[in-house]
């Protein structure tokens, strides 16, 4: 059994265990205070919480376009030795970047700090990773002994046999001698959480001129990568998110961000053995690894032996800084499996830690140091105390990385032979290895609580295109999608180049197949897997649960359990191009995935005379057949020939948005015309003029508007219309009282992959038969004209995640099951489910784009 958990002592105030159970309310972009780091945190803008998503346009269509930038050239003969130095240009100075009050170093100081690093010597590298939402650039430093062209191919090769032939690998005695094992220090992913970034520089300038044995011996064994601010955006603005409002360490399934994917794109190129996250602020400091439940999807026992290992040697390091509650206020350092029974889980692969060790990192860290100095403490505090706590913080990192360098130099060979027996498992589809003391020799406190293992099929296939109107023709922009994604993350698909048969069934030529005994299986199978209900596992879980790319992004996927892979294919390096435009004759176009409705936004903002069909498809005249062959290319979508002609007129939406950033962003994504508001922004003076429709979820309370925002709100709703989501949603509904309808509230931790039932002909037509929810939302006591349009599947809805009734039996799966999940009136329309987001769930955006075109341009029920 575990040890009793004890109190533990968050720096904002102290937190009261029944905080566990505290539910978010609202959309925060900082967390609701819990042991250890903020616990579920919803979306938000700012740290008060609740406000509307406010992120400027410019940043969205950054983060659409950003080029994911490969670090590691793909022909080994380009490959250059180390040192790769570079002159940084400077960046503008900026007085009011929020880590100078702080006595940090501020985002313009960075690039001429790593200049001065680079001439130390010939250990310290730079590269530029990407940039940030913001448009800052994203330093990658890499501190080794100097490598020539042919020792840096060399290590590119191992690197490569490790991944794709471990067998090989374990066995060759180059690799054992001559491999440099990567570890990855990632800083500063939370803006607000500065000092990791200026612990990482000292520790650079330690590394680069240090002429003691240990040192020479550690960077000839390793290559040590610094991502010196995740979030240079954050950093500046003293925000936890990114400009686009994302927490960027909620982000790795979906990778909506830019900043994500150069950290994506580093766990790929870099393949680290060892890493930490550095984060705050947790009195005493927090040292993974964590309480269950553990990723199903990991060789959780490499994991834990390794992770447990360093993080013993991070917490000696830490506690022997000398700091003390009495002198300083700093209490000793913990560590979740340890210390904790449930409450800081390690299961969604949302989290940097959580996501490194499906590309080969065995031992993966968040550490929290301890002194806050984020929101009220940095508004309220002495500029001398927050930076005495600053100046804590920095050291305590700066022991943590030391004491991870000292583990990856006195373990290398630990590390590379469980690194290897990683891939081996994954290649060879062996079996995964529960843990137990046994198994996991060393570790205390293992017992059948921490045991999580799947069963990973034989493979998964993506349907290709049966025919025009088939359901795969339908869902071949979103399989397109699905399979680019599966690549980005280095996930291996093949394509089969005949018809075939595999599980028992049929599959036409073209159809993907993802073979699960591939390096990346588990990164596969987490993308893919439908996941689990955990809810009887664990009272509480530190962040979402459920994700299924396979039930929420709209493509067909389905899994093959056993059976010989004898598939006629080829390796795929892209999507095929699923664009058409018919040749002849009036158009119709889907819209049945977002990438769709964007092509159809398009169209409208270019003032082409496009009709909506019965099916709700969109028909466009054979004069746009021009327009529409660039759109079918920029966005990979389908015109086919129709001999409808359409009825109803469709126009360019103007949506007043009080929203998440998630929905925000992915409202922008589908290129909808978007004016944030606000209950602000109402009070000072909208000019409602400049909008069709409302869209609210978050940040306006109707309770809170002055008079005349509250009149010229109401007004505006009687002559137009209402999208809503959730609790705020239906409080704006009721205010106003278009839609004669109870909204039940479920469990507000509640969240995960959910069966629906759709109905035909509204706006969920057509949609997949699952949806995500988070804080549950159902409909009752429906009056006259409104219509269930989606309603939770009968029995126990939820597929994966975790959703549990309230102590006094309400808000549960049961209660919700058969009841409306989206509702419909003729100027309303209600969602209870979370369609967009976090800009997750790809496949239930066009819902939401059919609730808008409705309300909007007259034509509901």
């Amino acid at each position: 059994m575990r040890l009793p958990r004890p109190a533990l002592i968050v720096t904002a105030a102290v937190t009261a265990a029944a905080s566990l159970l505290v539910a978010p309310s609202g959309a925060l972009a900082d967390p609701v205070p819990r042991p250890g780091d903020p616990g579920p945190v919803r979306e938000g803008s700012g740290p008060s919480g609740g406000g509307a998503a406010r992120a400027p346009e410019d940043t969205t269509a950054r983060a659409l376009t950003a080029p994911v930038t490969a670090l590691a050239p793909d022909d080994a003969d380009t490959v250059r030795g180390y040192p790769r130095e570079q002159v940084l240009p400077p960046e503008p100075e900026n007085p009011a970047d929020k880590s100078v009050k702080l006595g940090l170093t501020p985002y313009h100081g960075i690039a001429p700090e790593l200049n001065a690093l680079q001439r130390l010597g010939d250990r310290v590298s730079v590269e530029v990773a990407g940039r940030s939402a913001g448009g800052h650039r994203l330093y990658l430093v890499i501190v080794t002994a100097p490598e020539s062209a042919r020792q840096a191919r060399a290590q590119e090769r191992m690197r490569e046999l490790i991944e794709n032939a471990p067998a090989a690998a374990a066995k060759d005695p180059a690799v054992k001698r001559d491999y440099k094992v990567p570890v990855f220090f990632n800083n500063n992913i939370h803006g607000n959480e500065w000092e990791g970034t200026d612990a990482s520089l000292k520790l650079i300038g330690k590394l680069a001129t240090a002429g003691d044995r240990a040192t020479a011996d550690l960077l000839a064994h390793h290559r040590v990568y610094f991502n010196v601010t995740a979030n240079p955006d954050g950093r500046i603005a003293g925000t936890r998110a990114n400009a686009n409002g994302f927490d960027l360490n909620r982000d790795f399934v979906t990778a909506s961000q830019p900043e994500t994917r150069a950290m994506r794109q580093i766990a790929i190129d870099k393949q680290p053995a060892l890493m930490v996250d550095l984060h705050g602020y947790v009195n005493g400091t927090l040292i993974e690894p964590t309480t269950p439940p553990h990723g199903e999807n990991y060789e959780y026992d490499l994991f834990l032996k390794n992770t447990y290992a360093n993080a013993l040697g991070m917490e000696a390091a830490v506690n022997g800084l000398g700091y003390t509650p009495e002198k300083d206020g700093v209490e000793p350092a913990q560590i979740p499996f340890r210390d904790q029974e449930e409450g800081w889980d390690d299961w969604p692969p949302i989290f940097t830690p959580q996501y490194m060790p499906f590309h080969g990192t065995v031992a993966a860290h968040t550490v929290e140091f301890p002194m806050a100095v984020n929101n009220e403490e940095y508004d309220e505090l002495p500029v001398a105390e927050l930076r005495r706590r600053s100046a804590i913080n920095v050291a305590i990192a700066g022991a943590a990385m030391r004491a991870s360098l000292d583990h990856a130099r006195t373990h290398r060979a630990t590390l590379l032979a469980d690194q290897i027996e990683v891939f081996r498992r994954s290649v060879t589809g062996a079996a995964q290895v529960p843990v137990s003391p046994e198994t996991v020799p060393g570790v205390p406190g293992i017992g059948p609580e921490d045991v999580y293992t799947t069963d990973f099929p034989r493979a998964y296939v993506i349907p290709a295109d049966g025919g025009r109107g088939t359901v795969a023709q339908r869902s071949a922009p979103a399989a397109a999608r699905l399979v680019d994604h599966l690549l980005a993350n280095d996930v291996r698909v093949r394509r089969a180049t005949a018809g075939f048969r595999l599980g028992g069934k049929a599959y036409a030529k073209g159809s993907y197949v993802v073979d699960l005994r591939q390096p990346k299986r588990g990164m596969a199978n987490v993308m893919l897997a439908d996941g689990r209900d955990i809810s009887g596992k664990v009272s509480v879980m530190y962040d979402i649960s459920g994700w299924s790319l396979g039930r929420l992004w709209g493509a067909t996927v389905e899994t093959v359990r056993t059976g010989r892979l004898d598939v006629p294919d080829r390796a795929v390096h892209a999507a095929a191009k699923v664009g058409y435009v018919a040749p002849r004759g009036t158009l119709r176009l889907r819209l049945d995935d977002a990438r769709e409705v964007a092509a159809l936004n398009s169209l409208l903002a270019d003032g082409v005379a496009v009709r909506r069909a019965a099916d709700g498809s969109a028909v466009v005249p054979a004069s746009a057949r021009g327009r529409a062959a660039a759109l079918a290319k920029t966005y990979d979508v389908a015109f086919d020939a129709t001999k409808e002609t359409g009825g109803a007129p469709l126009r360019r939406v103007r949506v007043a948005a009080a929203v998440t950033p998630g929905e925000l962003f992915a409202l922008r994504e589908m290129n909808f015309d978007v004016v944030p508001v606000s209950t602000a922004v109402l009070n000072a003076g909208f000019d409602w003029s400049r909008a069709d429709v409302l869209f609210a979820s978050s940040g306006l309370d109707p309770a809170r508007l002055d008079a005349a925002a509250r009149a010229a709100l109401d007004a505006f709703l009687e002559r137009a219309g209402l999208v809503g989501r959730g609790a705020t949603g239906a409080a704006v509904n009721a205010a106003a009282g278009l839609l004669a309808v109870d909204a039940v509230e479920g469990n507000p931790d509640a969240n995960g992959v959910v069966r629906v039932v759709n109905s035909p002909g509204g706006p969920a037509a057509g949609a997949p038969d699952h949806t995500f929810v988070y804080a549950p939302v159902w409909f009752t006591g429906l009056g006259a004209g409104v219509r269930v349009e989606q309603s939770y599947a009968s029995g126990n809805p939820l597929v994966s995640g975790h959703w549990r009734a309230l102590e006094d039996g309400s808000g549960g799966p049961a209660q919700a099951a058969g009841q409306g999940s989206v509702v419909s009136g003729p100027h309303a329309v209600l969602f209870g489910t979370e369609p967009l987001f976090r800009d997750h769930p790809k496949g239930e955006f066009p819902q939401v784009a059919r609730a808008l075109l409705t309300v909007s341009q007259g034509t509901g029920n």
